[in-house]
């Protein structure tokens, strides 16, 4: 009967396995696992750090609280819109920026590189940066409907309904460049074959663009947008650099709710409950493309 010393001398296949894969699993537990466990254990209780006092649990307390907060539902509302508005928005535009940085230019680096530069911007500058193109008084857009002969400048941060185009609109120029580069290593896969061979036989671009570039780009697609969804229900930095939430709270997403709780009213207890509930979010939101979406890849 070999011992434990024999198996990790020689170990099997099985065994290797395990050792290759126990510091990637422990890595995980302690960057991931150990920190989700922490939040939900906390969720449970009235932790509040600005009163002084111990922890006390009180169960699903927090929870039923959270099914009874306006704000939170506010929150939530603004979140799942946002994802609905800029993630098909970016795709949309990310894939026109893909297909054009896949054209046989002699030159194709500054295409490309043009690629890069908004994703590498940080999403507060960016947030920023159209807070200014956005400014009633010294912003671009009023100067230039000034220009085109607008009598009023409009107030485009303080109206809750533009307020929140314009921040739609800064994400989805922010993210398409995302988008599209991950859509642009998908269509260098396709084989040049195919397009030549739907040549021969008479396809028009536009056939070409639904029977062949779609379908084969799919599985690119549904990365792109599994990672995209993902992130625009935790936005945060660019709603919280052009409006504050504001006005009022029109344009407070949920990761805003959560950093108003827990970092301005330090009650951490119901932060944390919120927290878990954005991450279950992200979670069902994720299985609903990978077991419905993801079939058609």
């Amino acid at each position: 009967m070999s011992t434990l010393a024999d198996r990790l001398r020689d170990p099997s296949e099985k065994t290797l396995g395990v050792l290759l894969l126990a510091p990637a699993f422990l890595l995980l537990a302690l960057i991931v696992v150990y920190p989700i466990g922490k939040l939900i254990f906390n969720s449970f209780f009235d932790l509040r750090l600005s009163g002084g006092g111990t922890a006390r649990f009180i169960g699903f307390e927090n929870y039923v609280l959270v099914l009874q907060d306006r704000d939170f539902w506010n929150a939530t509302k603004n979140t799942v819109l946002i994802a609905l508005i800029t993630v098909p928005g970016a795709l949309v535009a990310g894939l026109g920026l893909a297909m054009l940085a896949n054209l046989p230019f002699k030159r194709q680096w500054p295409v490309r590189l043009a690629l890069l530069l908004p994703w590498a911007l940080p999403l507060s500058f960016a947030g920023l940066i159209f807070a200014w193109f956005f400014h009633t008084e010294y912003g671009v857009v009023n100067d230039v409907m000034r220009r085109l002969g607008a009598d009023e400048p409009r107030m485009w941060l303080l109206s809750p309904a533009w307020a929140f185009a314009a921040i739609c609109l800064t994400i989805i120029w922010k993210t398409s460049s995302f988008m599209a580069l991950i859509l642009l290593a998908g269509l260098q896969m396709i084989p040049k074959s195919l397009y030549e061979a739907a040549e021969v036989d008479g396809a028009s671009k536009w056939q070409q663009f639904w029977q062949i570039t779609i379908p084969m780009l799919m599985p690119s697609i549904i990365v792109a947008l599994i990672f995209r969804t993902i992130t625009a229900l935790q936005t945060f930095d660019i709603p919280y650099t052009m409006t504050r939430g504001g006005p009022g709270n029109a344009t407070e997403t949920l990761a805003m709710l959560i950093h108003k709780t827990t970092i301005d009213y330090l009650d951490v207890g119901y932060g944390s409950t919120l927290a878990v509930c954005m991450f279950v979010l992200s979670l069902i939101v994720t299985a609903f493309y990978l077991r419905h979406i993801g079939r058609t890849a």
